[in-house]
C-alpha cells in the first residue's frame, strides 16, 4: 500500500475464542480524543477501507476519526480494500474482507472479536453500504446495528425495507429523499448526509511537492477550452447506473456547435472494474480523440489526492452528473464547494444537492432486480442544460460555494452525528441492560 496511507500489517489474525489477546481499541488519535464517557461505544464500522478512492471510502475516513475523538472505540471492517490479514490505518485497527462478495460471512465474527476487546463498553455494528447485500443469518445475534443506508430507487426496494425493519437495526438515511422513502414504508429512521472536508474549495493551483499545477495542467487541457467534467465510478453494466451513454451522447450533440468544448472523464475507461467500455461508447457517439480527455488510468487507480481533485473541479466549467439514481452523490457537493456548477437528474437524492446548476428531465426505468424504479435522464434535457452552462459566467460561482458549505464534515458531525450517537448510545445501553 502507498506509504502515505500509513498502513501497517500486523501479520496475525485474531478469531473469536482463539485465546489471542484482543486489541485494546487505543489508537494514534487517542491523544486528541476525549476519554471514554457514559455515552461511549465499542463500534465496528463496516464499509470500504478509508483509503479506498470511493465515496464510501472517503466517508469512512471522515467519520471514523471523529467518532474516536468523541471517546468511542472504533475498528473498521474493510469489506473492500483489505484482504487476508488485519491491518492498521492511522493507528486504527482494520479487519479484512471475507470470502463472500460483500463479506457478510465474517462480519459477525469480526464484530464478536472487536466487541470482546472491551466488555465495559456496549458494542455496536455500524454499516455504510447497501444493506440488501447483508444476507447472513448470523447478523441476528448482533443486538444493535446502525445502518447508514443509501436509497437510490423509488419506492424503497423491498429487500432494503425488510432489512431496515429488523428489530436490531436502526437505519440512518443519507439523503432527505431516502428518509422520505423509508418513512413512506413506515420505517422510522435517523438522518445524516455525507460530508466533505475543507480541502474542497476554489483552488487555483495544487502542489505535488515539486511544482504547482493548475487544474487544467493536471487534466492536460488548454485554458481556452470549455470543460465538461464527469467524475463517476464506472461500475455496472445492466444497468449502467451512472448513465454514461446518455451523458456522453448529450455532450456529443452539444459539442457539434461548440468546437471549444471538451469532455474530461475522471473514471476508469475500459470497463475493467465491472463497468462498460467507454472507448467503444465515445466512438459510437461520434466523438473524436481531441474532443475528450481521460484521466491517466494508473493515477486513477492509485487514487488522486483530494487537493489535486479540488483543483480539477475548480478548473472545470461544469460537472455533468446525471444518473439513474443516487443514494447521495458526493461529487456534486465537492464540485460546488470548488465553485463549479452541476447538472444532475431530477430524481432521488440528486435535486436536493443542487445549489447552483441544472436538473434534467427523466423517465422511469424499472429495475427488476430491485423491484423498484430507477430513472433514465433525457438526452435532449441534458443538451439544454449543457447549453445553459456554456452561457453562464465562467468565474467561480459563490452561490455554489455557499450552498455546499452546509455539507462541511465538521458541520455535519455537529448538527447530525452528535445527536445520532447520543440516541444510538442510549439504544445500545438499553439493549445491554435487557440481555
Amino acid at each position: 500500500m502507498n506509504a502515505r496511507h500509513r498502513q501497517q500489517h500486523s501479520g496475525r489474525v485474531t478469531r473469536p475464542g482463539s485465546g489471542i489477546a484482543a486489541p485494546s481499541g487505543r489508537s494514534a488519535l487517542a491523544g486528541s480524543s476525549r476519554p471514554a464517557s457514559s455515552e461511549s461505544l465499542r463500534i465496528l464500522f463496516y464499509s470500504n477501507a478509508p483509503f479506498a478512492p470511493t465515496g464510501y471510502g472517503t466517508q469512512t475516513a471522515q467519520l471514523v476519526p471523529r467518532l474516536i475523538q468523541e471517546g468511542n472505540e472504533v475498528a473498521i471492517h474493510a469489506m473492500y480494500g483489505i484482504e487476508a490479514v488485519p491491518s492498521m490505518w492511522n493507528g486504527i485497527k482494520m479487519y479484512p474482507r471475507g470470502m463472500a462478495p460483500y463479506s457478510d460471512d465474517v462480519v459477525t465474527a469480526h464484530w464478536m472479536d472487536w466487541s470482546n476487546g472491551n466488555k465495559n463498553l456496549p458494542p455496536l455494528l455500524m454499516t455504510l453500504f447497501d444493506v440488501w447485500v447483508l444476507k447472513s443469518t448470523s447478523l441476528d445475534i448482533i443486538p444493535n446495528i446502525a445502518s447508514w443506508v443509501p436509497i437510490d430507487h423509488a419506492p424503497c426496494p423491498p429487500e432494503v425495507v425488510a432489512f431496515c425493519q429488523r428489530k436490531n437495526v436502526k437505519p440512518i438515511a443519507m439523503s432527505q429523499f431516502g428518509k422520505r422513502m423509508l418513512e413512506a414504508q413506515d420505517v422510522e429512521c435517523l438522518y445524516a448526509p455525507h460530508g466533505i472536508e475543507d480541502v474542497f474549495k476554489p483552488t487555483a493551483k495544487w502542489s505535488n511537492g515539486q511544482q504547482e499545477l493548475t487544474g487544467r495542467q493536471i487534466m492536460g487541457i488548454p485554458d481556452d477550452k470549455f470543460v465538461v467534467m464527469m467524475n463517476s465510478a464506472n461500475k455496472g453494466v445492466n444497468p449502467s447506473r451512472k448513465s454514461f451513454a446518455e451523458n456522453i451522447l448529450a455532450f456529443a450533440i452539444f459539442a457539434q456547435t461548440r468546437p471549444d468544448a471538451i469532455l474530461y472523464l475522471h473514471t476508469e475507461s475500459m470497463g475493467s472494474m465491472g463497468g462498460i467500455n467507454l472507448m467503444h461508447l465515445l466512438e459510437a457517439c461520434g466523438l473524436k480523440p481531441e474532443q475528450y480527455k481521460i484521466i491517466d488510468q494508473y493515477a486513477y487507480r492509485m487514487s488522486v489526492p483530494q487537493g489535486a481533485l479540488a483543483a480539477i473541479y475548480s478548473a472545470a466549467d461544469v460537472l455533468l452528473a446525471c444518473s439513474m439514481g443516487e443514494g447521495f452523490g458526493i461529487p456534486v457537493v465537492e464540485a460546488q464547494a470548488c465553485g463549479t456548477r452541476v447538472i444532475v437528474s431530477d430524481y432521488t437524492a440528486q435535486p436536493e444537492l443542487v445549489g447552483s446548476g441544472w436538473k434534467v428531465e427523466t423517465q422511469p426505468f424499472w429495475d427488476a432486480a430491485q423491484k423498484a424504479w430507477f430513472c433514465t435522464p433525457q438526452v435532449p434535457s441534458i443538451v439544454d442544460a449543457l447549453r445553459a452552462s456554456y452561457e453562464a459566467p465562467s468565474r467561480a460561482d459563490q452561490a455554489a460555494v455557499a450552498f455546499a458549505s452546509q455539507y462541511s464534515a465538521d458541520r455535519v458531525y455537529e448538527a447530525h452525528w452528535k445527536p445520532i450517537m447520543k440516541e444510538l448510545s442510549a439504544w445500545c445501553r438499553s439493549s445491554s441492560s435487557q440481555s
